[in-house]
Protein backbone atom coordinates (compact mmCIF):
# COMPACT_ATOMS: atom_id res chain seq x y z
CA UNK A 1 0.00 0.00 0.00
CA UNK A 2 1.56 3.40 -0.71
CA UNK A 3 -0.57 6.27 0.61
CA UNK A 4 0.89 9.92 -0.34
CA UNK A 5 2.06 11.94 2.51
CA UNK A 6 -0.11 14.96 3.20
CA UNK A 7 0.88 18.46 4.27
CA UNK A 8 -1.56 18.09 7.47
CA UNK A 9 -0.46 17.72 10.71
CA UNK A 10 -1.06 14.65 12.76
CA UNK A 11 -3.70 16.94 14.68
CA UNK A 12 -5.30 17.46 11.58
CA UNK A 13 -5.52 13.79 11.18
CA UNK A 14 -7.00 12.67 14.47
CA UNK A 15 -10.45 13.48 13.36
CA UNK A 16 -10.03 11.34 10.49
CA UNK A 17 -8.52 8.79 11.58
CA UNK A 18 -11.40 8.62 14.59
CA UNK A 19 -13.94 8.73 11.54
CA UNK A 20 -12.93 6.47 9.49
CA UNK A 21 -12.61 3.86 12.82
CA UNK A 22 -15.54 4.39 13.72
CA UNK A 23 -16.95 4.25 10.52
CA UNK A 24 -15.36 0.85 9.61
CA UNK A 25 -16.39 -0.77 13.18
CA UNK A 26 -19.93 -0.03 12.53
CA UNK A 27 -19.97 -1.06 9.04
CA UNK A 28 -18.64 -4.62 10.46
CA UNK A 29 -20.85 -4.87 13.48
CA UNK A 30 -23.55 -4.16 11.06
CA UNK A 31 -23.05 -6.62 9.00
CA UNK A 32 -22.30 -9.41 11.22
CA UNK A 33 -25.58 -8.80 12.70
CA UNK A 34 -27.49 -8.50 10.06
CA UNK A 35 -29.96 -11.82 10.10
CA UNK A 36 -28.04 -13.31 13.07
CA UNK A 37 -25.67 -14.31 11.14
CA UNK A 38 -22.22 -13.76 11.82
CA UNK A 39 -20.21 -12.03 8.83
CA UNK A 40 -17.81 -15.17 7.00
CA UNK A 41 -14.46 -13.30 6.18
CA UNK A 42 -12.75 -15.90 4.24
CA UNK A 43 -11.51 -14.81 1.45
CA UNK A 44 -9.29 -11.88 0.89
CA UNK A 45 -11.98 -10.04 -1.32
CA UNK A 46 -14.76 -10.64 1.24
CA UNK A 47 -12.00 -8.83 3.74
CA UNK A 48 -11.14 -6.17 0.74
CA UNK A 49 -14.77 -5.18 0.81
CA UNK A 50 -15.47 -5.31 4.29
CA UNK A 51 -12.41 -3.27 5.37
CA UNK A 52 -10.55 -1.55 3.09
CA UNK A 53 -13.86 -0.28 0.53
CA UNK A 54 -14.31 2.46 2.08
CA UNK A 55 -11.17 4.39 1.50
CA UNK A 56 -9.74 2.34 -1.63
CA UNK A 57 -12.41 2.05 -3.76
CA UNK A 58 -14.93 -1.14 -5.24
CA UNK A 59 -11.94 -1.38 -7.96
CA UNK A 60 -8.95 -0.42 -5.87
CA UNK A 61 -8.22 2.53 -7.65
CA UNK A 62 -9.71 5.16 -4.60
CA UNK A 63 -13.25 6.53 -3.55
CA UNK A 64 -13.76 10.07 -4.87
CA UNK A 65 -13.39 13.10 -2.68
CA UNK A 66 -17.36 13.06 -2.51
CA UNK A 67 -18.13 9.41 -1.48
CA UNK A 68 -15.18 9.98 1.14
CA UNK A 69 -16.50 12.95 2.71
CA UNK A 70 -13.27 13.86 4.09
CA UNK A 71 -10.36 15.85 2.64
CA UNK A 72 -8.03 12.87 1.56
CA UNK A 73 -4.36 13.17 0.79
CA UNK A 74 -3.56 14.06 -2.49
CA UNK A 75 -3.74 10.54 -4.13
CA UNK A 76 -4.77 7.32 -3.00
CA UNK A 77 -2.37 4.67 -4.13
CA UNK A 78 -4.00 2.77 -7.48
CA UNK A 79 -3.75 -1.16 -6.88
CA UNK A 80 -4.80 -1.85 -10.30
CA UNK A 81 -1.23 0.37 -11.23
CA UNK A 82 1.19 -2.36 -11.99
CA UNK A 83 4.61 -0.07 -11.94
CA UNK A 84 3.55 0.92 -8.21
CA UNK A 85 1.71 -2.36 -7.04
CA UNK A 86 3.98 -4.69 -7.48
CA UNK A 87 7.90 -3.52 -6.22
CA UNK A 88 7.37 -4.21 -3.20
CA UNK A 89 7.34 -7.74 -1.18
CA UNK A 90 4.60 -8.84 0.64
CA UNK A 91 5.78 -8.36 3.96
CA UNK A 92 5.66 -4.28 3.29
CA UNK A 93 1.97 -4.33 2.43
CA UNK A 94 1.18 -6.51 5.54
CA UNK A 95 3.21 -4.15 7.97
CA UNK A 96 1.10 -1.27 6.17
CA UNK A 97 -2.12 -2.90 7.19
CA UNK A 98 -1.01 -4.44 10.91
CA UNK A 99 0.56 -1.15 11.45
CA UNK A 100 -1.13 1.49 9.38
CA UNK A 101 0.57 4.09 7.25
CA UNK A 102 2.58 5.80 9.90
CA UNK A 103 4.85 2.71 10.20
CA UNK A 104 6.74 3.48 6.96
CA UNK A 105 6.34 6.77 7.05
CA UNK A 106 3.26 7.45 5.03
CA UNK A 107 -0.20 9.10 5.79
CA UNK A 108 -1.49 8.20 9.21
CA UNK A 109 -4.64 8.60 7.31
CA UNK A 110 -3.94 5.08 6.70
CA UNK A 111 -5.22 3.59 10.35
CA UNK A 112 -4.16 0.31 12.14
CA UNK A 113 -5.93 -3.07 11.21
CA UNK A 114 -3.90 -5.17 13.11
CA UNK A 115 -6.57 -5.51 16.26
CA UNK A 116 -8.98 -5.97 13.70
CA UNK A 117 -7.89 -8.42 11.13
CA UNK A 118 -5.56 -11.62 12.03
CA UNK A 119 -2.40 -12.50 10.16
CA UNK A 120 -4.20 -14.59 8.10
CA UNK A 121 -6.71 -12.38 7.27
CA UNK A 122 -4.01 -9.75 6.31
CA UNK A 123 -2.46 -12.19 4.52
CA UNK A 124 -5.71 -12.73 2.49
CA UNK A 125 -5.69 -9.29 1.68
CA UNK A 126 -2.18 -8.78 0.22
CA UNK A 127 -3.22 -12.21 -1.67
CA UNK A 128 -5.97 -10.14 -3.01
CA UNK A 129 -4.27 -6.80 -3.51
CA UNK A 130 -1.80 -8.84 -5.99
CA UNK A 131 -4.85 -9.74 -8.10
CA UNK A 132 -6.06 -6.27 -8.70
CA UNK A 133 -2.45 -5.41 -11.40
CA UNK A 134 -3.99 -7.88 -14.21
CA UNK A 135 -0.60 -7.58 -16.53
CA UNK A 136 1.07 -10.40 -15.80
CA UNK A 137 4.69 -9.48 -17.22
CA UNK A 138 5.36 -7.26 -13.82
CA UNK A 139 7.53 -9.46 -11.51
CA UNK A 140 6.32 -9.17 -7.64
CA UNK A 141 8.05 -7.33 -5.15
CA UNK A 142 8.95 -10.71 -3.23
CA UNK A 143 11.77 -11.26 -5.89
CA UNK A 144 13.23 -8.13 -4.85
CA UNK A 145 16.01 -8.97 -2.89
CA UNK A 146 17.89 -7.30 -0.59
CA UNK A 147 21.12 -6.56 -3.00
CA UNK A 148 24.92 -7.69 -2.36
CA UNK A 149 27.49 -6.10 -2.20
CA UNK A 150 29.19 -7.11 -5.52
CA UNK A 151 26.25 -9.97 -7.11
CA UNK A 152 24.07 -8.24 -9.60
CA UNK A 153 20.20 -8.41 -8.70
CA UNK A 154 17.88 -9.94 -11.64
CA UNK A 155 14.77 -7.45 -10.43
CA UNK A 156 14.49 -4.55 -12.31
CA UNK A 157 14.84 -1.46 -9.98
CA UNK A 158 14.85 2.27 -9.99
CA UNK A 159 17.44 3.29 -7.70
CA UNK A 160 21.15 4.60 -6.95
CA UNK A 161 23.50 3.11 -5.25
CA UNK A 162 27.17 4.70 -3.78
CA UNK A 163 29.65 1.78 -2.76
CA UNK A 164 33.10 2.73 -1.53
CA UNK A 165 36.30 0.24 -0.71
CA UNK A 166 38.91 1.05 1.71
CA UNK A 167 42.43 -1.24 1.47
CA UNK A 168 42.83 -2.27 5.27
CA UNK A 169 46.21 -4.43 3.33
CA UNK A 170 49.09 -3.71 0.70
CA UNK A 171 48.81 -0.16 -0.81
CA UNK A 172 46.52 2.32 0.66
CA UNK A 173 43.54 2.74 -1.93
CA UNK A 174 39.82 4.03 -1.70
CA UNK A 175 37.70 2.85 -4.53
CA UNK A 176 33.67 4.50 -5.41
CA UNK A 177 31.32 3.19 -7.57
CA UNK A 178 28.02 4.99 -8.04
CA UNK A 179 25.46 3.13 -10.07
CA UNK A 180 22.28 4.64 -11.30
CA UNK A 181 19.49 2.51 -12.50
CA UNK A 182 16.05 3.15 -14.34
CA UNK A 183 13.96 1.00 -14.73
CA UNK A 184 11.98 0.75 -18.31
CA UNK A 185 8.44 -0.89 -17.71
CA UNK A 186 7.87 -4.28 -16.56
CA UNK A 187 10.88 -6.17 -17.16
CA UNK A 188 14.05 -4.13 -18.28
CA UNK A 189 16.31 -2.10 -16.60
CA UNK A 190 19.14 0.50 -17.62
CA UNK A 191 21.78 1.54 -15.44
CA UNK A 192 24.82 4.46 -15.52
CA UNK A 193 27.75 2.73 -13.40
CA UNK A 194 30.27 5.64 -12.93
CA UNK A 195 33.71 4.60 -10.77
CA UNK A 196 36.13 6.54 -9.28
CA UNK A 197 39.59 5.98 -6.86
CA UNK A 198 41.77 7.46 -4.71
CA UNK A 199 45.53 5.85 -4.64
CA UNK A 200 48.58 7.13 -2.26
CA UNK A 201 52.16 7.04 -3.71
CA UNK A 202 55.07 6.26 -2.31
CA UNK A 203 56.23 9.78 -1.83
CA UNK A 204 52.88 10.10 0.43
CA UNK A 205 50.57 12.15 -1.69
CA UNK A 206 47.11 11.20 -2.97
CA UNK A 207 45.63 11.43 -6.75
CA UNK A 208 42.56 10.49 -7.77
CA UNK A 209 40.51 10.06 -10.68
CA UNK A 210 37.61 8.85 -12.81
CA UNK A 211 37.57 5.44 -14.27
CA UNK A 212 35.80 4.12 -17.12
CA UNK A 213 32.38 4.49 -17.46
CA UNK A 214 30.02 1.85 -17.93
CA UNK A 215 26.52 1.81 -19.72
CA UNK A 216 24.54 -1.62 -18.71
CA UNK A 217 21.03 -2.56 -20.00
CA UNK A 218 19.33 -5.81 -18.55
CA UNK A 219 16.30 -7.75 -19.25
CA UNK A 220 14.52 -10.25 -17.22
CA UNK A 221 13.23 -12.99 -19.00
CA UNK A 222 11.70 -15.50 -16.69
CA UNK A 223 9.94 -15.09 -13.32
CA UNK A 224 7.53 -16.90 -11.13
CA UNK A 225 5.67 -15.29 -8.64
CA UNK A 226 4.70 -18.66 -7.08
CA UNK A 227 8.20 -20.40 -6.59
CA UNK A 228 9.94 -17.11 -5.98
CA UNK A 229 12.29 -17.54 -8.89
CA UNK A 230 13.87 -14.82 -11.37
CA UNK A 231 16.47 -14.63 -14.20
CA UNK A 232 17.84 -11.86 -16.28
CA UNK A 233 20.30 -11.12 -18.87
CA UNK A 234 22.65 -7.96 -19.66
CA UNK A 235 24.90 -6.53 -21.48
CA UNK A 236 27.21 -3.73 -20.14
CA UNK A 237 28.93 -1.55 -22.38
CA UNK A 238 32.80 0.18 -21.15
CA UNK A 239 34.21 3.35 -22.19
CA UNK A 240 37.30 3.72 -21.75
CA UNK A 241 37.31 6.91 -20.09
CA UNK A 242 39.78 6.79 -17.20
CA UNK A 243 43.03 7.30 -17.16
CA UNK A 244 44.67 3.80 -18.11
CA UNK A 245 48.71 5.24 -16.93
CA UNK A 246 47.52 6.18 -13.48
CA UNK A 247 45.55 2.91 -12.87
CA UNK A 248 41.81 3.98 -13.86
CA UNK A 249 40.77 2.14 -16.47
CA UNK A 250 41.86 -0.10 -19.27
CA UNK A 251 42.38 2.10 -21.64
CA UNK A 252 40.08 0.01 -24.11
CA UNK A 253 36.69 -0.27 -24.98
CA UNK A 254 35.44 -3.44 -23.16
CA UNK A 255 31.71 -5.58 -23.46
CA UNK A 256 30.36 -7.65 -20.76
CA UNK A 257 27.46 -9.96 -21.07
CA UNK A 258 26.37 -11.81 -17.76
CA UNK A 259 22.94 -13.62 -16.34
CA UNK A 260 21.47 -13.56 -13.25
CA UNK A 261 19.42 -15.73 -11.00
CA UNK A 262 17.40 -15.15 -7.37
CA UNK A 263 15.43 -17.46 -5.62
CA UNK A 264 13.52 -17.01 -2.40
CA UNK A 265 13.87 -19.75 0.00
CA UNK A 266 12.12 -20.53 3.08
CA UNK A 267 11.86 -18.20 6.24
CA UNK A 268 12.56 -14.82 4.12
CA UNK A 269 16.17 -16.35 3.22
CA UNK A 270 17.69 -15.58 -0.57
CA UNK A 271 20.15 -17.21 -3.00
CA UNK A 272 21.32 -14.59 -5.85
CA UNK A 273 23.90 -15.80 -8.34
CA UNK A 274 25.98 -13.90 -11.18
CA UNK A 275 27.71 -15.49 -14.71
CA UNK A 276 29.55 -13.14 -17.09
CA UNK A 277 32.28 -13.18 -20.14
CA UNK A 278 33.98 -9.20 -19.78
CA UNK A 279 36.22 -9.00 -22.67
CA UNK A 280 38.03 -6.45 -24.59
CA UNK A 281 36.24 -4.86 -27.75
CA UNK A 282 39.21 -6.05 -30.15
CA UNK A 283 40.39 -9.44 -28.52
CA UNK A 284 44.21 -8.60 -29.14
CA UNK A 285 44.10 -5.63 -26.63
CA UNK A 286 43.73 -7.43 -23.29
CA UNK A 287 42.79 -10.69 -21.57
CA UNK A 288 39.12 -11.51 -21.51
CA UNK A 289 37.98 -12.62 -18.26
CA UNK A 290 34.83 -15.15 -16.84
CA UNK A 291 32.98 -14.20 -13.46
CA UNK A 292 30.55 -15.80 -10.84
CA UNK A 293 29.36 -14.02 -8.22
CA UNK A 294 26.72 -15.92 -5.48
CA UNK A 295 25.01 -14.25 -2.50
CA UNK A 296 23.17 -16.34 0.57
CA UNK A 297 21.15 -13.98 2.96
CA UNK A 298 17.93 -14.05 5.18
CA UNK A 299 16.41 -10.85 6.41
CA UNK A 300 15.35 -10.39 10.09
CA UNK A 301 12.87 -7.97 11.43
CA UNK A 302 12.83 -5.92 14.54
CA UNK A 303 8.92 -5.20 16.03
CA UNK A 304 7.49 -8.73 15.54
CA UNK A 305 8.66 -8.60 11.75
CA UNK A 306 7.59 -5.26 10.97
CA UNK A 307 10.35 -2.81 12.11
CA UNK A 308 13.75 -2.49 10.98
CA UNK A 309 15.07 -4.94 8.53
CA UNK A 310 18.82 -6.73 9.40
CA UNK A 311 20.18 -8.28 6.47
CA UNK A 312 23.24 -10.67 7.14
CA UNK A 313 24.83 -12.55 4.21
CA UNK A 314 27.73 -14.22 3.04
CA UNK A 315 28.96 -13.56 -0.69
CA UNK A 316 31.39 -15.25 -2.83
CA UNK A 317 33.43 -13.24 -6.05
CA UNK A 318 35.36 -15.24 -8.68
CA UNK A 319 37.71 -13.98 -11.45
CA UNK A 320 40.03 -15.92 -13.83
CA UNK A 321 41.19 -14.75 -17.20
CA UNK A 322 40.59 -16.68 -19.99
CA UNK A 323 44.34 -17.63 -20.83
CA UNK A 324 46.49 -20.15 -20.78
CA UNK A 325 48.09 -20.96 -16.87
CA UNK A 326 45.42 -18.56 -15.40
CA UNK A 327 44.57 -18.89 -11.33
CA UNK A 328 41.17 -18.45 -10.41
CA UNK A 329 41.01 -15.48 -7.59
CA UNK A 330 38.35 -15.81 -5.14
CA UNK A 331 36.85 -13.32 -2.40
CA UNK A 332 34.43 -14.05 0.41
CA UNK A 333 32.53 -11.18 1.65
CA UNK A 334 30.44 -11.44 4.96
CA UNK A 335 28.40 -8.27 5.17
CA UNK A 336 25.05 -6.90 6.75
CA UNK A 337 22.48 -4.60 5.21
CA UNK A 338 20.43 -2.25 7.34
CA UNK A 339 17.20 -0.51 6.29
CA UNK A 340 18.21 2.82 7.97
CA UNK A 341 13.78 4.72 8.12
CA UNK A 342 10.64 3.47 8.28
CA UNK A 343 9.85 2.90 4.42
CA UNK A 344 13.56 0.99 3.96
CA UNK A 345 14.12 2.72 0.71
CA UNK A 346 17.11 4.08 2.71
CA UNK A 347 20.02 1.17 3.07
CA UNK A 348 23.50 0.41 4.27
CA UNK A 349 25.35 -2.50 3.76
CA UNK A 350 29.21 -3.10 5.10
CA UNK A 351 31.49 -5.83 4.73
CA UNK A 352 34.88 -7.05 4.32
CA UNK A 353 36.40 -9.12 0.79
CA UNK A 354 38.85 -11.13 1.80
CA UNK A 355 40.77 -13.05 -0.92
CA UNK A 356 41.14 -16.84 -0.18
CA UNK A 357 42.63 -18.40 -3.28
CA UNK A 358 45.39 -16.26 -5.62
CA UNK A 359 45.66 -13.93 -2.53
CA UNK A 360 49.36 -12.37 -4.31
CA UNK A 361 48.99 -8.55 -4.37
CA UNK A 362 45.16 -8.12 -3.92
CA UNK A 363 44.11 -6.19 -0.96
CA UNK A 364 41.58 -6.92 1.95
CA UNK A 365 39.06 -4.54 1.40
CA UNK A 366 36.22 -3.07 4.02
CA UNK A 367 33.24 -2.71 1.34
CA UNK A 368 30.43 -0.31 2.53
CA UNK A 369 26.82 1.12 0.43
CA UNK A 370 24.08 3.63 1.16
CA UNK A 371 21.52 2.62 -1.64
CA UNK A 372 18.62 5.09 -2.44
CA UNK A 373 15.48 3.49 -3.74
CA UNK A 374 14.10 7.20 -4.93
CA UNK A 375 10.83 5.44 -6.41
CA UNK A 376 9.44 5.40 -2.81
CA UNK A 377 10.33 8.67 -2.22
CA UNK A 378 13.37 11.17 -1.46
CA UNK A 379 15.67 11.27 0.57
CA UNK A 380 14.10 12.97 3.51
CA UNK A 381 10.81 10.62 3.15
CA UNK A 382 9.92 8.18 5.55
CA UNK A 383 11.72 9.07 8.72
CA UNK A 384 8.95 9.95 10.47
Amino acid sequence: MRPTISSWSIWGYLPVIAAIAVVWSHSIANAQSRAGTPLKLDTGEEIYKAACVGCHGPDGKGQPKSTLGFEPPSTFPDFTDCAGATPEPDTHWATMIHEGGRSKGFSPIMPAFGDALTSEQIKLVVGYLRTLCTDQHWPQGDMNFPRPLFTEKAFPENETVLTTAFNTTGPAGITNELVVEKRLGARTNMELIVPGAFQKQPSSSWFGGIGDISLELKRTVFFSNRTGSILALAGELKLPTGDANRGFGNGVTTLESFASFGQALPRQSFVQTQFGIEGPYRRSQIPAEMFWRTAVGKTLAQDRGFGRGWTPMVETVGVRELRPQAKIEWDVVPQMQVTLNKRQHIRANVGISVPFANTANRATQVVFYLLWDWFDGGLRDGWK
